[in-house]
């Protein structure tokens, strides 16, 4: 009898050691709120005293965010998370880290928004949108897990101010398959893979 007690108090202990393994909760949570202020500290870089304090995101956190590409686009993480994947989740990682430096280039630039996720978002309440996937009428759920993998490891470099800026400063982008009449008004700082990039003539965003 002592035996087969032991044995399962034994079982108990792995189950509820599984569970407490398993339960991503407490990974999710810290990684949001660590994103916040991250994502804080990116948006007041020009006045960087005034910066809060912020501690980096680890793998396991960014990726027990989001993890089957399902939940709501509401949060830091996600919402570049999924902007890298859906503008270049077919091209290499160094596609996918560039469109992640635009996104974090205009965060609280002069003529943008002061979050990730308003970033993404903006024009979405009037035409036309700034990242095409956001308003494209589709779903925006994740298709190919693997790949956003990838995407949410390049959005917690990114986020910790860990990525290069292989655009040079760069506010927008394009494929290279198009050729936008507004890439006219603005510099060609790189070509990356699939992608040209570009930033105002002048200090101002437009």
């Amino acid at each position: 009898m002592r035996f087969i007690s032991s044995v399962t108090c034994l079982m108990l202990l792995v189950l509820v050691g599984r569970a407490w393994a398993v339960d991503p909760q407490p990974a999710v949570q810290a990684a949001q709120d660590k994103a916040q202020a991250l994502e804080q500290k990116a948006a007041d870089r020009q006045s960087p005293k005034a910066a809060p304090q912020a501690a980096a995101i680890t793998k396991t956190e960014v990726q027990a965010v989001d993890p089957a590409g399902q939940a709501p686009v509401d949060d830091a993480i996600t919402c570049l998370s999924r902007t890298i994947y859906w503008e270049a989740k077919g091209g290499e990682s160094a596609d996918m880290e560039a469109v992640a430096n635009v996104v974090l280039n205009r965060l609280g630039h002069e003529g943008f928004p002061g979050t990730l996720c308003e970033v993404v978002k903006q024009g979405s309440e009037k035409s036309p949108c700034q990242f095409s996937w956001w308003c494209d009428g589709r779903p925006d759920q994740v298709e190919e897990e693997g790949r956003y993998g990838i995407a949410k490891e390049i959005a917690r470099k990114a986020l910790n101010q860990q990525l290069q800026d292989r655009t040079q400063g760069a506010l927008y982008f394009h494929d290279r398959s198009v050729s936008p009449d507004w890439a006219k008004a603005y510099i060609k700082t790189t070509e990356i893979g699939s992608f040209l990039f570009y930033k105002p003539r002048d200090v101002a965003a437009r």
